[in-house]
């Protein structure tokens, strides 16, 4: 037998180092070409890391939640072949016998340069990992999986998976497009599952409750944490709340969508919005703009990009809507509705997640009354929505129900003026409360 080093690859763009987020296999798992072993994220991009080669686990690289330079040491295999295929480094002692925690290799194998990958031995056909003989086989209605098919789910479903040791082949998927959700998990797994599931039991009343859980701070939410704190630390901000009156607007996206909505697709209210703040821009450029500080440079930007922070179960996402000045409503709407998936699905690529000039944040229902968004550095302003309120309001000496919302708006104050960021949210104003401005040129 022979040991195949697996080191991690380079991802591309000039990327060094990246983050293990989930390990989908453990040591003594006979595993297939093409199996999913890890994956890795880089700027919020989630990157699987499939096997080249059939064999069985020897020992892991490392724990969920280090960092891999680009060419260390990820996992080794052990393959069919003779003894002389194992090179210098791949004669390391086998790990011992599997156990549920992945035991991680020294750290001087995981900064290893690649030249010093052992020879890859021709690999024999072994046989695929077999499935847990306890699971029936079961497929989502209308969605049967060939037995080559691989399964669709995210890698937080995959994780949990293989921490109740399900084969996500014989799990029947309910989500979207045939994709395994918790759910399906907590069905597969029963009531073996239902402890570990996402949903606690509340406690009964008067029951004193004791004890910590410390929970590693990795992947999405740790990019997001240091994507925060850099922006409060380098970012002065002060916030502008206005309220806007949308019933004309909220009255023509209900005509819009009863004429349109079965042949162009259905609005919200989010492309008005965007429209809006598109628009307004022109006048106020200095908002659709970038700040490098180190440089002492702002570079105001032509194209409008909008960022459209997206919650996922990863973690807050900004997906970008390119050149939101060039596109109507219903386009809007539709690359809007694609990137929101996309984001959710955890498959965003670097170029969606990059170059905003201005961001756009919302709460929907759950909007609030007033919010303090923080700025997408290095932009210098990002718009908030609240929710939605019918208020009564004085029109012409008589009473008369409105719908209203505020916008929570903050700036970078190193760039943009009080007086400016008023009339900027003002100038948006404008536009949502006579919407047929949207459309004149």
């Amino acid at each position: 037998m022979g040991v195949h080093i697996i080191k991690m690859p380079d991802i591309g763009e000039g990327i060094a180092e990246v983050e293990l987020v989930a390990w989908h296999v453990k040591p003594g798992d006979t595993i297939a070409e093409d199996q999913p072993l890890a994956d890795v994220m880089t700027d919020k991009a989630n990157v699987e890391i499939p096997s080249p080669v059939v064999g069985k686990v020897v020992s892991l690289g490392g724990d969920v939640g280090e960092i891999f330079a680009v060419g260390s040491v990820l996992i080794r295999i052990e393959v069919a072949g003779g003894d002389e295929a194992i090179g210098p480094e791949a004669a390391t002692p086998p790990a011992p016998a599997p156990s549920p925690a992945p035991a991680p290799a020294p750290t001087a194998s995981r900064v290893a340069p690649v030249a010093a990958s052992a020879p890859t031995p021709t690999p024999s056909p072994a046989p695929a990992r077999p499935p847990a003989a306890a699971k029936p086989a079961t497929v989502a209605p209308g969605r049967e999986r060939a037995a080559g098919d691989r399964p669709i789910a995210s890698p937080s479903v995959r994780r949990r998976a293989w921490e109740l040791g399900l084969d996500l082949h014989h799990v029947t998927a309910t989500g979207a497009g045939g994709r395994i959700m918790q759910t399906d998990l907590d069905a597969a797994a029963g009531p073996r599952g239902a402890a570990s599931g996402t949903t606690a039991r509340r406690p009964t009343a008067g029951v004193e409750r004791d004890g910590e859980e410390a929970i590693r701070v990795i992947g999405v939410r740790r990019m997001i944490a240091q994507k925060m704190q850099e922006s409060k630390r380098r970012i002065p901000h002060f916030t502008y709340v206005e309220e806007v009156d949308v019933t004309e607007l909220e009255a023509l996206r209900a005509r819009l969508n009863e004429r349109w909505a079965d042949e162009r697709g259905k609005l919200t209210q989010l492309p008005f919005l965007v429209r809006a703040l598109a628009l307004a821009v022109v006048d106020f450029p200095l908002v659709n703009a970038r700040f490098d500080d180190e440089a002492g440079t702002v570079t105001r930007h032509g194209a409008v990009h909008v960022g459209i922070a997206t919650q996922t179960e990863f973690g807050l996402m900004v997906p970008v809507l390119r050149h939101a000045e060039a596109i109507d409503l219903w386009g809007c709407a539709a690359e809007v509705t694609r990137l929101a998936a996309t984001a959710r699905s955890g498959k965003m690529t670097r170029a969606e997640l990059t170059g905003s000039t201005i961001t756009i944040t919302s709460l929907g229902a759950l909007g609030g009354i007033v919010t303090t968004p923080v700025i997408n550095h290095p932009e210098v302003a990002i718009v908030g929505v609240n929710r939605i309120v019918e208020r009564l309001a004085m029109r012409a000496g008589t009473v008369v129900p409105r719908l209203t919302m505020n916008l929570s708006s903050s700036f970078d104050h190193r760039v943009v003026d009080g007086i400016d960021a008023a009339r900027f949210v003002q100038a948006i104003r404008g536009f949502l409360e006579t919407p047929a401005t949207l459309f004149i040129d």
